[in-house]
């Protein structure tokens, strides 16, 4: 059941408003149709009651000689009489038939006083069948083809005769007027229209809190919401401004800590070093200067992902394939192997600085561990894919994500040679989700591994 429902709120919420007021509307609109159907009735049968009461009354007035002139001359396509009509049984009757005849009928005891001796049906089938009935009567459903209620009535004159009448009401069967469907349709569809915009206005601060929560995770450092709307909207937007600044002084705080203590770590270092060199083993001095290398660059790199996290540095367009060159320039400087290859249509707004870091990283692990490193760029209309390759051995697949995590190496060793500072693809995934992108790596089919960084093109 829950998987035929729409996905979002805006659609559950339509569907839901939606579905009741049609219903409420259905209901209405039948409440409605049946009350006009019941006064119409009432109208129709004032009527026909009144001319069956003439009629009865005309009857016992007349001697039995002149009666049968006086049919004959009444009788018409919404009237017809018969005298000396036996009586026959009531036909069945629906409930609402039998309902109306019996209103029928106190209506026209009512008129005719204390004539005894009456029954009334209400027939919804047309003209009930007559023998001797002339062409005059058979062609009458056929002039009032909408005409659906017949009243019958089978009385006894004073003198002992019975006649029975059949009354067509002249109004016709009042169809539903084209009017009246047209209004409806009118007033289903302002509603239709003042749900969906009661919907969205009611739903669009939960999509901008979302919005605001997702360039949150890309950027720390994104404008606040603006606090505008109904109370609770503006509380919501004050609650997450307020989460938002939080977080913002917690990681300057901590990146003030790591600097100062960055800052203080230099001068005993620096005297380690100093010390170092005075050593006269040349083996324990390189060991010595070796630790103090590995951790001055631990620091270092530390520095630089949480400087990561919270780069206040400006956006600004730029060409990739001139940054990936000046990449490629300077591992050649070094004897390093880096190919180029695709083209970008147009630049890229971004961070340079980041960027280039991101970039860096990945170049410098696919020609550590690959031994050389292709770079393919694919541009798009919505995003920028830049494929990194190497010809390494790959990683093991349960290991894919955890190379992403802060200081987790796959070499065993703690040697920064052989091992890094286990940071530098934590630094460039999270410079990717900083430009609203991300980072994955997959191991190629044969060898190597493939480093896929997804940057989507904002218009």
């Amino acid at each position: 059941m829950m998987r035929l429902l729409p996905q979002s709120l805006f659609s559950r919420m339509v569907l839901i408003l939606l579905g009741g007021l049609i219903l409420v509307q259905s209901i209405s609109v039948t409440f409605h149709l049946r009350e006009r159907d019941r006064l119409l009735f009432r109208s129709n049968s004032m009527e026909s009651a009144q001319r069956i009461a003439d009629t009865l009354r005309l009857l016992n007035s007349l001697a039995p000689a002149d009666r049968h002139k006086f049919v004959a001359t009444i009788n018409s396509p919404t009237l017809r009489i018969f005298l000396g009509a036996p009586h026959s049984s009531t036909p069945h009757q629906n409930p609402d038939s039998a309902n109306q005849a019996a209103s029928f009928n106190i209506l026209l005891r009512d008129l005719l006083g204390e004539t005894p001796a009456i029954e009334t049906t209400v027939s919804e089938m047309g003209w009930p069948a007559r023998q001797n009935e002339g062409n005059a009567f058979s062609l009458a459903m056929n002039i009032y083809p909408q005409q659906k209620v017949v009243f019958t009535v089978w009385a006894r004159l004073q003198d002992g005769t019975t006649v029975s009448v059949d009354a067509l009401p002249s109004g016709g069967a009042f169809p539903t007027p084209p009017r009246l469907l047209f209004n409806l349709l009118i007033l289903l569809a302002a509603v239709i229209f003042l749900s969906l915009l009661a919907v969205r206005l009611a739903t669009r601060p939960l999509n901008t809190l979302a919005s605001a929560a997702e360039k949150l995770g890309n950027d720390i450092n994104s404008p606040p919401l603006i606090e505008t709307g109904p109370t609770e909207v503006r509380r919501a937007a004050h609650a997450f401004n307020t989460m938002q600044s939080r977080l913002v002084s917690y990681i300057q705080e901590r990146t003030r800590i790591l600097a100062a203590m960055s800052h203080d770590l230099k001068t005993p270092i620096t005297r380690l070093r100093l010390r170092a060199e005075l050593l006269e083993d040349d083996d324990l001095r390189s060991k010595f200067t070796k630790d103090l290398e590995e951790m001055e660059s631990l620091v270092a790199a530390t520095l630089d992902f949480m400087r990561g996290v919270d780069n206040p540095e400006p956006v600004q367009p730029v060409d990739i394939m001139a940054l990936l060159e000046s990449i490629q320039a300077d591992a050649a400087e070094i004897g390093q192997e880096v190919r180029l290859e695709g083209i970008t249509a147009q630049p890229y707004p971004c961070k340079p600085a980041a960027l280039k870091r991101c970039l860096g990283n990945l170049i410098d692990n696919a020609v550590k561990y690959g031994k050389s490193a292709t770079v393919i760029v694919n541009d798009h209309d919505k995003q920028l894919q830049i494929h990194i390759l190497d010809q390494g051995q790959g990683i093991p697949e349960a290991e894919l994500e955890r190379v992403f995590e802060p200081f987790y190496r796959l070499e065993s060793s703690r040697s920064r040679d052989t091992g890094g500072t286990g940071l530098g693809l934590g630094i460039a995934r999270n410079i990717a989700q900083m430009h609203g992108g991300d980072l994955l790596l997959r191991n190629r089919p044969y060898s190597g591994l493939e480093a896929i960084l997804t940057l989507p093109r904002r218009p």
